[in-house]
């Protein structure tokens, strides 16, 4: 018996919870297979940010990310020792630290970007084409109401 059939109804009938069930689930999924590389979720998320917004100041970061400063020093180390960002101290500010995506981290966001596909392939196979579509384009409208 699936998880969703054993859940009360009353709780069924929330789309909040329904998001949060299947959030948690995708994250979890997402999660696992980042973890047999080593990685977590927010290693992704510095390389999409640097990726899709350049480089950025580490404790810029911070606040598009909203991470907690330490965590983000931690992860950006840890990218950089494995050559998928590189480090810079401002020559003007030397607490400032630039961060920008290494080539190697280019291509490994592409790796962790079909991993993610795959995950949401396999958590949106009850949909069809059409129907993931149109629950994108529902959840980035809710998306940006936040």
């Amino acid at each position: 018996m699936s998880s969703a059939r054993s859940a009360p109804p009353a709780l069924l009938g929330l789309s909040t919870y329904l998001l949060s069930r299947i959030g948690k689930a995708a994250r979890g999924r997402l999660a696992d297979r980042l973890a047999e590389r080593g990685l977590r979720l927010w290693d992704m998320a510095v390389l999409a940010a640097l990726a899709d917004f350049g480089p950025h100041a580490q404790r810029d970061l911070v606040v598009r990310l909203g991470v907690d400063p330490s965590d983000m020093a931690k992860v950006v180390e840890q990218l950089a020792n494995g050559g998928y960002v590189e480090r810079a101290r401002d020559p003007e500010d030397r607490r400032r630290v630039s961060v920008t995506l290494a080539p190697a981290g280019r291509n490994l966001l592409t790796e962790l970007d079909a991993e993610a596909r795959s995950v949401q392939d396999d958590l949106l196979a009850p949909l069809s084409p059409e129907e993931r579509a149109q629950l994108q384009g529902l959840l980035l409208r809710v998306h940006e109401g936040l």
